[in-house]
């Protein structure tokens, strides 16, 4: 969302019959953390930021603090505050609480001013520099799926404790059977179908396309396309939307990347495109190149196929951030629509990198659609993955490592058809964090080894469990 003329003076009548705010942060996991202010400690913050506990970035999604302490928020360090400043280009307004203000904020080093290394949203901005420098845009849009089932309304008993009495596998999902693409199923639940739409209409997270996707109870939203930063921030929005929607409509959505063994996952597909200053798309090719190495690339430009190159390159290395829990690679598995190999093809949708641009779509709309991610995964990390990487081989002028998968030709996972991407967190985060990791090169040591380690708690947790699967004797 643009700032709409928000500016450190204005606040005062912007918020003038207003008289609390809330502000909220993302943490490593995609999950807004934040709280309700007054408006005068708001207006007194505004600007030079406030202290915000850094234990957010010191325990994983269940509030655990990590098994092995890190550098930014740890016991030696008292878990100390950072700098939180609120940024004033994210306003809007919550109209499920009242139209209540809300703020993103990003986080500093309180000493150094610095953005802090976990800091999802600092990372990204600092990816999308380097392209800014050369005077270009990134654009992009993102597509989730995910899991809907029938829990109590907020009228009745509290849909957490439900949850917790219920075990996942055997929620009601809120429809049956397998229904892709259908105009019915949306009919039997409408009110939360277009309370959904519309809300995110007036939250700006807007959604271009809402459908029903090929599961029990499974919908897909692609939300409208925009500037990265932007996309990143309604894309982390779009799930609290959904979640909070659905408490009054007894409806739990799940972003988990594959809530049901033997159905497809959830998937959370990134689409990304440079543009220059007069929005002009620098992906696409001034004339098809009929001698191009492989007819997929024959309208992609040279700087197009740079980034693709760098993606390809960089893929292997930063499946964490893409892939980042150990549910994850539930998803990624042969024979779901899911990539698991270093993969790309023009309109292919079994590769890990569909390229999208002439001859079978318009030069203006030329882009990368990223379907390694699933649901569950951070949309500012993702993003700042995906420019890393992209920009990266732009840099560098590499060259596309492997040829283009062919129509009909599935990865399978075998050998010839692609590197075999990481088949566990286990796997993906030793490769991410290892010295000469290409993550390293691009995100650098702090940040590699603060999110490494995150997963690597997670592993931990994980090899420590006894799930169901184990059978006693």
């Amino acid at each position: 969302m643009s700032s709409s003329g928000v500016t450190p003076s204005s606040l005062a009548e912007l918020l003038s019959s207003d008289n609390c705010v809330k502000l909220a942060g993302v943490d490593v996991d995609g999950i807004l953390r934040g709280k309700l202010v007054s408006k005068k400690k708001f207006l007194s913050i505004a600007e030079a930021g406030f202290g915000f506990c850094s234990v957010i970035f010191g325990w994983d999604m269940h509030d655990q603090t990590y098994l092995k302490e890190l550098k930014v928020s740890n016991a030696e360090n008292g878990y100390r505050d950072m700098l939180a400043i609120p940024d004033l280009s994210s306003f809007r307004r919550i109209p499920w609480e009242n139209n209540v203000p809300f703020f993103l904020v990003d986080f500093f080093d309180p000493e150094t001013k610095k953005p802090i290394a976990p800091c999802s949203r600092g990372l990204l901005r600092t990816q999308l520099g380097k392209v800014q420098e050369k005077g270009y845009e990134a654009m992009a849009g993102a597509e989730y799926e995910f899991y809907t089932f029938r829990t109590p309304d907020s009228s009745s008993a509290s849909p957490a404790s439900f949850l917790q009495q219920n075990p996942p596998s055997q929620l009601p999902s809120l429809t049956e059977g397998m229904f892709g693409y259908s105009l019915n199923r949306p009919v039997h639940n409408k009110d939360w179908y277009y309370d959904v739409y519309d809300t995110c209409a007036k939250f700006h997270c807007d959604i271009e396309g809402w459908h029903t996707e090929s599961g029990p109870g499974v919908y897909e939203a692609a939300l409208e396309f925009g500037e990265v930063s932007q996309m990143a921030d309604r894309a982390s929005l779009f799930k609290y939307v959904v979640k909070s929607v659905g408490v009054n409509h007894g409806i739990t959505p799940c972003f988990m990347a594959k809530p049901k063994q033997g159905l497809p996952g959830n998937s959370g597909h990134m689409h990304i495109s440079i543009v220059d200053k007069d929005g002009k798309n620098l992906f696409a090719r001034d004339s098809m190149d009929d001698g191009a190495k492989w007819t997929d690339i024959a309208g992609l430009s040279d700087l197009g196929r740079h980034f693709l190159a760098g993606l390809l390159e960089g893929l292997p290395d930063i499946m964490p951030m893409l892939a980042p829990t150990v549910n994850s690679y539930k998803r990624l598995v042969e024979n779901f629509w899911a990539p698991v190999t270093v993969s790309w093809g023009l309109e292919h949708r079994a590769a890990s990198i569909r390229l999208i641009s002439p001859p079978t779509s318009k030069a203006g709309a030329t882009r990368f659609e990223v379907r390694t991610p699933g649901a569950d995964s951070n949309p500012h990390l993702v993003l700042a993955a995906i420019l890393g990487c992209g920009w990266r081989g732009v840099e560098k002028k590499l060259e596309i490592p492997c040829p283009p998968l062919a129509l009909g030709q599935d990865t399978g996972g075998s050998n010839d058809l692609g590197e075999r991407l990481a088949k566990s967190l286990k796997e993906a985060t030793a490769r991410f964090m290892r010295r000469e990791s290409v993550a390293r090169e691009i995100f650098g040591d702090d940040f590699v080894d603060h999110f490494g380690g995150t997963r690597e708690n997670e592993v931990r947790l994980f090899d420590e469990a006894v799930t169901d699967w184990y059978v006693f004797s």
